[in-house]
């Protein structure tokens, strides 16, 4: 008998949760907040939409489908199953952390704050959610396919992530190292650096975007890429991105 989908919602503690777990009361955290310049109001306010919009997600679960929650702390110790549907309530983080955690279930992102998260991930509202479950349990058309990046220790640990691995010392100390592409190993060169960036297509955009520039269609293009840890030395706000290092490499 094939099991009935279970839709795992996926969300995380908000600030509010937080400050009133901290200092006990709404007062309390109101008393904290104002010492720092802030109103209680603004953090309760986007507390009060995130539940809204996790509870509309979880009354658009088909009747027949079974339901789980799970909070982003204890992602790493729930067991996803293959007839899963993840649905993301959260910001677009939220989906780059629990994609580490699947193995192709489809993902759906709810945004809870429309227009103040990108929403480059989470590019649904809640209102859609009845719609798009069924879809995404079928595996109907119309879902992008997202690469992820895998770092790989040379005593078998793995790190993977969707948007970006850093590898590197903690501080700012240099390092030496040796970079080269898998498909031309013996173009390696020795390399100096605090550390550098690895990343899949769709992150590079990202991190260009807090220098104040994007790459070209060619670097979009790109399956996987390398840069330096130091993305101020690739553009300035205002003027166009330097191009890449030499030994940036496409694999």
């Amino acid at each position: 008998m094939t099991l009935a989908p279970r839709a795992v919602l996926v969300h995380r503690t908000t600030e509010y949760e937080e400050l009133i777990a901290r200092h006990g009361t709404h007062g309390q955290a109101a008393f904290f907040l104002s010492s720092r310049g802030r109103e209680i109001d603004e953090v309760a306010g986007r507390h009060r939409r995130a539940q809204r919009a996790l509870a509309d997600v979880a009354a658009a679960v088909p009747l027949r489908w079974r339901t789980a929650r799970v909070e982003r702390a204890d992602l790493d110790r729930f067991l996803f199953g293959p007839e899963d549907v993840v649905v993301v309530v959260g910001q677009d983080g939220l989906v780059a952390n629990a994609a580490k955690y699947l193995s192709g279930q489809p993902v759906v992102g709810v945004d809870t704050e429309p227009g103040r998260n990108p929403g480059v991930l989470v590019r649904h509202r809640a209102s859609d959610a009845a719609k798009l479950l069924p879809h995404a349990a079928a595996g109907a058309a119309g879902a992008d396919e997202l690469t992820m990046v895998e770092a790989v220790t040379d005593d078998g640990q793995r790190l993977s992530a969707l948007n970006e691995i850093y590898v590197g010392a903690a501080g700012h100390q240099t390092a030496r190292y040796r970079l080269s592409s898998g498909a031309a190993p013996e173009g390696a060169e020795a390399q100096a650096s605090s550390g550098w960036w690895s990343a899949p297509a769709r992150a590079p955009p990202a991190g260009w975007g807090h220098c104040g520039g994007r790459p070209g269609a060619a670097a979009r293009a790109r399956r996987n890429r390398t840069r330096r840890a130091c993305c101020g030395s690739y553009g300035r706000p205002g003027r166009p991105p330097r191009p890449a290092p030499p030994w940036s490499t496409a694999n």
